[in-house]
């Protein structure tokens, strides 16, 4: 058998392999979307109860949460890696034959999120990621408002944003997160996995509807300080009456996102 021929079967073994790694590390990054959510919601709850540590309730404190840990660089590293590898995954897919319309937006705004994560978390390290969410959202805001038509942008942004707290709101109550799961757990586990699920979107739903109500309320008042960020949205629903415990609430919701991801990592359809 000559040479040529038994270097094809090799190749295509290691293209499997290969093809493998990259699988195994995209399903990590749904361990560590679970690892920040958890975080978030603790964040969240020590909010309401009013002995928060001045961490903030957003990617951004809960990744320097995790840098302050023993080997926190190594593992934030890890996480940078992991989200990179799922957002190549799901911008592969978002091009990919087979994939219709709907689906390729979606992957590609999956991508995107996953990739800006892996940003975070490498910035985060390298000692370039300072600034807070609510911060980073009222610059984001600013700078916008001094183009053209700044404020429509800033109010467009505000709708788009509410409109997807809407549609979390909508999959979790519907349970339609179930289709993301290429074989759904059976008996208790897989009741568990659909609580957790329904619980946690229908949580971030309501925390990205506050984001959206923010940003349209800076664009109506010409006012980029009232965009606002996660922290920041958390901390207006504070404010409401009954406010610690809705705040509780979604705090909660945000730990059950958090498992949730983790049997994304075991069920997700990638």
């Amino acid at each position: 058998m000559s040479d040529s021929a038994t270097s094809r079967p090799d190749a295509s073994d290691a293209a499997d392999a290969a093809g493998t790694v990259w699988e195994r590390l995209a399903r990590a990054g749904f361990v560590a979307l679970g690892v920040l959510h958890l975080l978030i919601g603790f964040a969240i709850v020590r909010i309401a109860v009013g002995s928060s540590s001045g961490q903030d309730a957003d990617q951004q404190g809960a990744l320097r949460q995790l840098a302050q840990a023993p080997l926190g660089a190594i593992l934030l590293w890890v996480i940078a890696v992991a989200f990179l590898a799922l957002a190549a995954w799901k911008i592969a897919a978002a091009f990919g034959s087979g994939a219709d319309a709907k689906e390729t937006v979606k992957s590609l705004g999956n991508g995107v999120v996953y990739l800006a994560l892996a940003f975070l978390a490498a910035s985060i390290v390298l000692g370039a990621g300072g600034g807070s969410g609510d911060s980073s959202a009222q610059g984001f805001a600013g700078t916008l408002m001094q183009a053209p038509a700044g404020r429509v942008l800033v109010g467009g942004i505000g709708v788009g944003v509410l409109a997807a707290g809407v549609w979390h709101v909508i999959k979790g109550a519907r349970q339609t997160f179930l289709e993301d799961l290429r074989a759904a757990p059976g008996g208790e586990l897989g009741r568990g996995v659909r609580i957790l699920g329904t619980v946690g979107y229908v949580a971030k739903g309501l925390a990205l509807a506050v984001i959206g109500v923010l940003f349209a309320v800076a664009a109506w008042q010409a006012d980029p300080d009232e965009a606002q960020g996660l922290d920041g949205a958390i901390s207006s629903l504070r404010d409401l009456p009954g406010g610690p415990i809705i705040v509780a609430a979604v705090g909660v919701g945000f730990a059950a996102y958090g498992l949730y991801a983790f049997a994304r990592a075991r069920y997700a359809r990638l």
